[in-house]
């Protein structure tokens, strides 16, 4: 079959509570066995993969949102923040105030006041994407890995993907932005003014453009790759590969982007996207 599957991680995958579905399991499993390779294409650092979605069996990932690709093992490609650009970041996000966390392949990194300054967030986040349980929420449910405590130097690194912040006002995202033209800016956790986190990354780096670049090492055609998302951010990939899928959990932006939409995350609706397609 050889067809390429790049599949968002959360929203798509797994939920936002990071329930993976059985039937997702069982759907990448029988489109492996049936020829087809699969990568995860998400906004999560390799840090933040954890054992339950390795073991699924995959070809390898991109991620930060198109900032690292791995096929096999093998980086093709890992774009981070010059350590100019970090410190400026840090000591940006200090002085204004904004709790932030530092997202790395070796781990997150986070501020020293993260861990109760992103707990409203973190749970008005879940609590939009799926709603129960959001209020017993802690930061370290939702981020069982994270480093907590960091300061001074030690926020200073040279191998940062991108640092998401909390934003106290959209206010904050369009001063970021002003401030940062030379990185990328993007928001997550709601759109426009509603958003939760701003995120600051390598510029110009797109779920996209990693995918270009993995077609490339893999000698691959575009005409093979079908994306899975359920985002705003899913969209360029959306619009990169030769079929694309918004999961019926999914954003009114992405849903109508995408060629085909399945059933909610948390309904099998990936299992059924297989299904649809003829990949099972």
């Amino acid at each position: 079959m050889n067809k390429i599957l790049l599949i968002d991680v959360d929203g798509t995958l797994v939920d936002y509570e990071n329930h993976l579905p059985d039937s997702a399991v069982k759907a990448i499993r029988k489109a492996r066995e049936n020829g087809c390779r699969v990568y995860i294409c998400t906004g999560r650092s390799k840090a933040e993969v954890y054992q339950n979605i390795w073991e699924i069996g995959l070809d390898g990932m991109i991620g930060g949102n198109g900032s690292y690709v791995e096929d096999h093992g093998v980086v093709v490609m890992h774009q981070v923040l010059s350590p100019e650009q970090c410190r400026r970041a840090v000591d940006w996000l200090h002085g204004r105030g904004l709790a932030f966390y530092l997202e790395c392949n070796s781990g997150l990194y986070a501020s020293e006041q993260f861990a109760e300054a992103g707990l409203p967030a973190i749970r008005k986040y879940v609590s939009r994407k799926r709603g129960e349980n959001a209020d017993f929420l802690t930061v370290q449910d939702a981020f069982p890995d994270m480093i907590f405590g960091e300061s001074g130097e030690a926020l200073y690194r040279e191998d940062v993907n991108k640092i998401s912040y909390v934003l106290q006002s959209y206010q904050d995202y369009l001063d970021t932005c002003a401030a940062f033209p030379d990185l990328q800016n993007g928001t997550w956790g709601g759109a426009g003014e509603i958003a939760l986190f701003g995120d600051l990354g390598v510029k110009d780096i797109t779920k996209a453009h990693a995918v270009d670049m993995l077609l490339q090492h893999l000698g691959a055609s575009r005409e093979d790759t079908i994306a899975f998302g359920d985002a705003k951010i899913d969209i360029p990939m959306f619009e990169y590969c030769a079929q694309s899928v918004c999961m019926g959990s999914g954003g009114p932006e992405a849903k109508a982007a995408a060629d085909y939409v399945t059933g909610a995350v948390d309904a099998d609706g990936l299992y059924q996207a297989f299904v649809y397609l003829g990949l099972l």
